[in-house]
């Protein structure tokens, strides 16, 4: 706790990013962690979980799942923790948290090019299931209606993204994120309930899926990376607590713990039921989306499909604007571009169109989780926090806080090795079969 002698807290300012941050409006309530952290987790994910069950099976899953829980709530902690662990400085960026722990020079290759997979991988991921769930409700209201391609979806989703994306910070998205938090306890909610009102599926079997022994262990590990990129809120976590006022009597790590554990309950009860019984209703024939594979009543999963848009409406912009922000002050650093609306509009429009590119071109939501998942959500949500918590705080060798963080170094790496080669191996073997642009 810092001492009430401590100077004010204050922002710890790299001379790049002075014109956008020193003004940074910190006006945000406990509440608003809670929905942004929710928006920012509860994605996408939550859906492909039961899929992740059906490669892992019960014991192996519920494993998993549990275990994630615990871990990255512990690594969530560490973070809020470490925003002010120096008297009168905030780590307001992961990258300002790295340089404090690795160096000036070192912490900016090791933290930024992870926390940048995350917000860019969930944001090409946010383009695909805001298409594919456009499509599915387009065509649950409108039997009539002439089909659309998948492509078209995707570019209808991008081009809202690309207004919204015009919105200058957190503070100013709070109604989106809001929105979004909701819709995603809705349709957690959807998913479950649909599941458990149609029962389990006939011959439902949960045996292991009947492929390659190359092919089940590559799954295996895919599944590892969907589980981990339903854990996500860490990429973004500083960057919302920084919007959180902070005083010597009362600091920013208070009101953002109230928050991240409201978020972490919500999480409980949208991830486990959801998991759980989708894998209990169509057992190992369960598809990478568990809304897809439900059919009645259609205007309740119509219903589904547009909370789900909705939510990745609000969650793309949770994950994109520290993006904007980095985009923004490169520009004005090395480009000389000068500050303002075209500055903003040139920016932020070129990284929706990169991200909508992507998207088009890879629409493979369960690969697409696997991979990134694995390749840039484990080490940010399960073992970097960890790792900067030995550097900074120094727990004593053999203590119960020291096993406890080397534990986590050692699973996040095995499941960010895993998941990454499965995800990416499916990704090559599943773009072998498949037309794109179509």
């Amino acid at each position: 706790m810092i001492s009430a002698a401590s100077p004010p807290l204050k922002q710890e300012v790299v001379s790049d990013s002075k014109w956008t941050e020193e003004n940074a409006s910190r006006r945000a309530k406990w509440w608003y962690s809670t929905f942004h952290t929710v928006t920012a987790m509860i994605g996408a994910g939550v859906l492909s979980l039961p899929y992740a069950m059906a490669y892992l099976g019960w014991g192996p899953g519920i494993m998993v799942l549990v275990i994630s829980w615990c871990m990255t709530l512990n690594t969530m902690w560490q973070m809020i923790q470490l925003h002010e662990c120096v008297p009168g400085t905030r780590f307001d960026r992961y990258i300002d948290l790295g340089r404090h722990a690795f160096g000036e020079k070192l912490g900016p290759w090791i933290v930024l090019p992870q926390q940048l997979i995350v917000q860019v991988g969930c944001d090409i991921v946010y383009m695909v299931t805001g298409g594919k769930c456009l499509k599915k409700f387009m065509e649950l209201a409108c039997v009539s209606c002439t089909p659309i391609r998948q492509s078209y979806w995707i570019l209808m989703f991008g081009g809202l993204q690309f207004f919204l994306s015009q919105l200058p910070n957190f503070n100013s998205v709070a109604g989106v994120s809001l929105a979004a938090a909701v819709m995603s306890l809705s349709y957690s909610t959807i998913a479950w309930a649909g599941c458990l009102s149609k029962g389990q599926v006939d011959n439902v079997s949960y045996a292991y899926k009947n492929t390659s022994v190359a092919d089940s262990i590559f799954r295996v590990f895919n599944s590892l990376g969907q589980i981990s990129f339903a854990f996500a809120g860490h990429a973004v976590a500083l960057e919302i607590q920084a919007t959180i006022p902070s005083t010597p009597e009362k600091p920013s790590k208070i009101s953002m713990w109230k928050g991240a554990m409201g978020a972490y309950f919500i999480n409980a009860i949208c991830y486990f039921p959801v998991a759980f019984i989708g894998y209990w209703a169509f057992g190992q024939d369960v598809s990478d989306n568990i809304i897809m594979d439900l059919k009645r009543p259609e205007w309740l999963i119509a219903s589904a499909n547009l909370m789900v848009v909705i939510h990745v409406i609000g969650s793309y912009q949770v994950y994109a604007m520290p993006v904007f922000g980095l985009l923004e002050r490169m520009m004005v650093k090395r480009l000389n571009f000068p500050p303002g609306i075209v500055l903003r509009l040139v920016a932020r429009s070129a990284f929706v169109a990169f991200t909508l590119f992507i998207g088009v071109t890879f629409p493979f939501f369960g690969d697409l989780l696997g991979f990134f998942g694995g390749f840039g959500f484990a080490p940010t949500s399960y073992f970097l926090p960890s790792i900067i918590w030995l550097i900074l705080m120094k727990p004593k060798r053999f203590s119960t806080k020291w096993f406890i963080n080397w534990t986590c170094i050692y699973i996040g790496v095995f499941i960010m090795l895993a998941s990454t080669i499965g995800g990416l191996r499916n990704i090559v073997t599943d773009a072998s079969t498949y037309s794109f642009y179509t």
